[in-house]
C-alpha cells in the first residue's frame, strides 16, 4: 500500500511538471518591456490549473498542533502553489534579469520585484526615446516617409509607456528635425494660422521631397 501511495505521488509531481512545461511554451519571456503581457499569460495559465493562490493571497499562518484540518490543507495548498509559481516564473524570465532580481521564497512578493523592474527600465526606456525624438535630425540617408515614420512609432512606444506626446509637440519636434534645406518649407509653416495635425505634415514633407 505504502508503495502505491508513493508511486502514486511520484505519477502526480510528474503530471504536474509536464504541464508547468507545457505552459511554459505559451507564456512569453520577460525582457524587462513586457511586464503587463507577461504577468497576465503567468496569472492566466497558473489559474487555469487552480494554482495561483500564492499570488492572490500572502503565505498563511504556520501550522500548529492547534491548527484546524482546514488551515492545514490551506497552507499546503499556498505551498503547493506558491512553489509552482515560483517554478513558471522563474522559468518564464531572460537570464540577464532573473540574476538582477532579489532573492524571495514568495512568489507574491517576486511578483512585484518583477514589476519594480519593469517600472524601473520603462522610465530609462522612455527617457531614451524622448531624448531620441527631440534630437533627431533628417540627414537624407532615408526618405521623408521613413524618418516620419519613425518619429511617430516612437512616439507610439512612448505612450504605450504612459508618456503621451501631444500631436502638436511631436509636429513641433518633426519640423525642428528638418536640415536647413528646409527652411522656406517651416517658415512658410509658421506663417499659416491653420496648423497641420501630423498625417498632414507627412504628406506635405514628402511632396516636398518629391
Amino acid at each position: 500500500m505504502t508503495q502505491s501511495i508513493s508511486v502514486k505521488h511520484v505519477l502526480i509531481a510528474v503530471s504536474l511538471l509536464v504541464s508547468l512545461y507545457s505552459l511554459g511554451m505559451y507564456v512569453p519571456v520577460f525582457n524587462g518591456l513586457n511586464f503587463s503581457d507577461w504577468s497576465e499569460q503567468v496569472q492566466f495559465h497558473l489559474g487555469v490549473l487552480d494554482l495561483d493562490l500564492a499570488l492572490q493571497v500572502e503565505k498563511p499562518a504556520a501550522i500548529t498542533d492547534a491548527s484546524s484540518n482546514e488551515e492545514k490543507t490551506h497552507y499546503k495548498a499556498w505551498e503547493k502553489s506558491n512553489r509552482i509559481c515560483l517554478m513558471l516564473m522563474h522559468m518564464s524570465i531572460a537570464n540577464n534579469i532573473k540574476s538582477a532580481l532579489p532573492k524571495t521564497e514568495s512568489a507574491k512578493e517576486f511578483m512585484k520585484s518583477v514589476e519594480e523592474h519593469s517600472q524601473t527600465a520603462d522610465k530609462s526606456l522612455a527617457g531614451t526615446l524622448m531624448s531620441t525624438l527631440t534630437t533627431m535630425k533628417f540627414d537624407g540617408s532615408r526618405t521623408m516617409h521613413e524618418h516620419v515614420i519613425e518619429m511617430t512609432n516612437i512616439a507610439a512606444k512612448l505612450k504605450s509607456l504612459g508618456m503621451v506626446v501631444d500631436e502638436n509637440f511631436l509636429v513641433q519636434f518633426i519640423l525642428n528635425s528638418l536640415s536647413s534645406e528646409y527652411g522656406p518649407f517651416q517658415m512658410n509653416y509658421n506663417t499659416m494660422k491653420d496648423k497641420w495635425n501630423v498625417h498632414e505634415l507627412h504628406s506635405m514633407l514628402v511632396q516636398e521631397e518629391t
